[in-house]
């Protein structure tokens, strides 16, 4: 998946910011956080990036146990290829 094609909208206003959700095949998927006040986001690194199993936040895969703070297009594009990579979804709510 390539950086481009996630779509951000306009976060809660209180929080601001802007979130891109994006869904996989294999049950998983990615919220993309740029902005905002309670994001771990900086000029040089401003995106993060977690993971969700269904619309859930998920703290169990391979990936990573917490969300992904301060990442770059680059490594947003990366891990989603990773969250795209995961065994299906299994015994999932």
């Amino acid at each position: 998946m390539k950086f481009v094609e996630l779509s951000f909208k306009e976060q809660n206003p209180d929080i601001g910011g802007f979130r891109a959700v994006i869904k996989f095949d294999n049950g998983y998927g990615a919220s993309v956080i740029t902005g905002g006040k309670l994001s771990y986001t900086n000029e040089r690194s401003p995106y993060e990036i977690a993971v969700l199993k269904g619309d859930e936040l998920c703290y169990d895969t391979i990936i990573t146990r917490d969300v992904l703070a301060y990442q770059t297009e680059k490594d947003v594009a990366r891990v989603l290829n990773e969250i795209a990579e995961l065994p299906p979804v299994t015994n999932f709510k």
